[in-house]
């Protein structure tokens, strides 16, 4: 018997976490492994096969902890070789584990492999035995429940925050944070103010992208300024592909983040639940729902409006006379002669062709009149109200489709029950998008600057998506139908136009 404990193997592996760590100093994780190294020499007296820390992890929230998965593999491959005994160490057992089922997991297997914990805080426990299994899970309990019992105060906390509208956590972009203080000095409240610069920025984006920008092509402008991202110089866990070491550079989904959030027309929201915030809005409501539904035309479409790189080519502003199918843009002409040139047809039955350039020339030459009548801006305001109804019925129908996907994936529903609710509801919401297209006024702030005189001088310096948006936002509609004329030349009279104000015939 005496041999063989002599030949035994003493392994230990060594675990430090701290739950929060805002500054990324890591002050804390390294006193507490400096700790383990001298309590594991002067009271394990075993060897230190490894270590591991984790710094501003949560071990309560579910966060991944990619580190204590490391050192668990580790420790239980080891633990399976003969001759060794492994020991696990930690200051304390919350330190380990915050959640029951991770506990009981990590109980189980430890006792497979007849493995050690002990703390430096006190407690040795031999996962062979079920006493000590039993005493470090009820030890554990306590940290449990201390840990249910200040999330459950953090979560009033934050509710009651949430129904006064004041802001939870740092600043948001677009925005800046005044303290309110008592005569001692001392920090009594606070509140958030616009931030003159970030607010341009977040204004500047919206009025972009409502104008008919691509996401990308917003994306790299800020970056060419040099114009610095959210959260720029503070320092981050984990760091997106391509961004620097201070978070300097913007990417498409922060755009699209601060371009989409309630936040900017000061609604405050906490689990699914809207509440009026206590900050400015920084655009007005009808900019908000027309972004939504931007974003979700997008994403529910095939139409790729940051690459669009002809004016009238699919969608609802240029259409086949003949079928009403939408146009395409593909190479006609005389193929002896070496003579092929860009040209708008029907993209289902080849009804009708017209020359791009010629077709593009006429349709804008339109849309410069239609825009540089002086009284543009009077003819084209108008009662929102239907519209942006429309959008919300269209954004509810979107959730429950979202829930319906949720039930399936908890196996509430069947996959039949969940095709025939996605085809019904996805019907429902085209037709609400459909109609909040149909009632919404013209959007002005996709045709800011170019309403009155201007617009004959601007036009011709916008880009195509631009211009395409400009002319959606005028309800612009144009019909091709067959030519009978031969030769050379544009017959302008076979193209049906329309706008707001003076519809296409049905």
């Amino acid at each position: 018997m005496t041999a063989l404990v002599a030949q035994l193997r003493i392994l230990i592996f060594l675990y430090a976490r701290i739950s929060e760590d805002p500054r990324e100093q890591r002050r804390g994780v390294g006193r507490q492994m400096k700790d383990l190294r001298r309590w594991a020499a002067d009271d394990l007296g075993g060897e230190i096969a490894g270590e591991w820390t984790e710094n501003d992890v949560s071990a309560h929230t579910g966060e991944e902890r990619p580190e204590y998965d490391a050192m668990m593999a580790a420790a239980l491959a080891a633990a399976r070789q003969p001759g060794v005994r492994v020991i696990i160490g930690a200051y304390h057992p919350s330190r380990l584990w915050r959640r029951r089922v991770e506990r009981a997991q990590a109980i189980e297997d430890l006792r497979a492999v007849k493995a050690f914990v002990a703390f430096e805080s006190g407690g040795y426990f031999n996962m062979a035995k079920a006493s000590d299994r039993s005493q470090l899970a009820n030890l554990g309990e306590s940290d449990t429940a201390e840990s249910e019992v200040k999330s459950e105060r953090v979560a009033r906390a934050a509710l009651e925050r949430a129904e006064e509208g004041r802001a939870n956590g740092p600043v948001a972009y677009g925005w800046r944070r005044v303290y309110e203080h008592d005569d001692a000095g001392r920090v009594i409240g606070f509140r958030d103010v616009e931030h003159l610069e970030q607010a341009a920025v977040v204004r500047e984006i919206v009025k972009r992208l409502l104008s008919g920008d691509s996401v990308i092509a917003v994306t790299l402008d800020l970056n060419e300024r040099g114009i610095p991202a959210p959260g720029a110089g503070q320092k981050r866990k984990r760091r997106a592909l391509g961004q620097t070491e201070d978070g300097q550079r913007w990417s498409k989904s922060s755009v699209k983040k601060i371009a989409a959030r309630k936040v900017n027309v000061a609604i405050r929201s906490y689990k699914g639940a809207d509440y009026p915030a206590a900050w400015p809005a920084l655009i007005s409501e009808e900019q908000h729902a027309r972004i939504t539904d931007l974003f979700a035309e997008r994403a529910g479409g095939s139409e790729r409006p940051g690459q669009r790189m002809h004016l009238l080519s699919w969608g609802e502003v240029c259409t086949c006379g003949p079928c009403g199918g939408p146009i395409s843009v593909a190479m006609r002409g005389n193929s002896k002669r070496g003579i092929k040139r860009p040209t708008y047809v029907c993209a289902e039955k080849g009804c009708v062709g017209r020359n791009e350039e010629a077709l593009d020339r006429h349709i804008e030459s339109i849309a410069v009149e239609i825009l540089a009548d002086p009284e543009a801006a009077d003819i084209f305001k108008g009662d929102t109200s239907g519209a942006l109804a429309a959008i919300e019925r269209a954004e509810a129908l979107r959730l429950r489709q979202s829930e319906a996907a949720d039930d399936y994936a908890d196996g509430a529903i069947t996959r039949e029950m969940m095709r025939r609710i996605t085809q019904k509801l996805s019907r429902q919401i085209e037709e609400a998008r459909a109609e909040a297209r149909r009632l919404q006024p013209i959007d002005l702030t996709a045709l800011d600057g170019l309403m009155g005189e201007q617009a004959r001088e601007k036009w011709p310096a916008l880009t195509v998506q631009q211009k395409r948006r400009a002319l959606e936002a005028l309800k612009f509609r144009a019909r091709i139908h067959p030519s009978s004329r031969r030769g050379p030349g544009f017959d302008h009279t076979t193209v049906e136009l329309g706008w707001h104000g003076r519809e296409l015939p049905s």
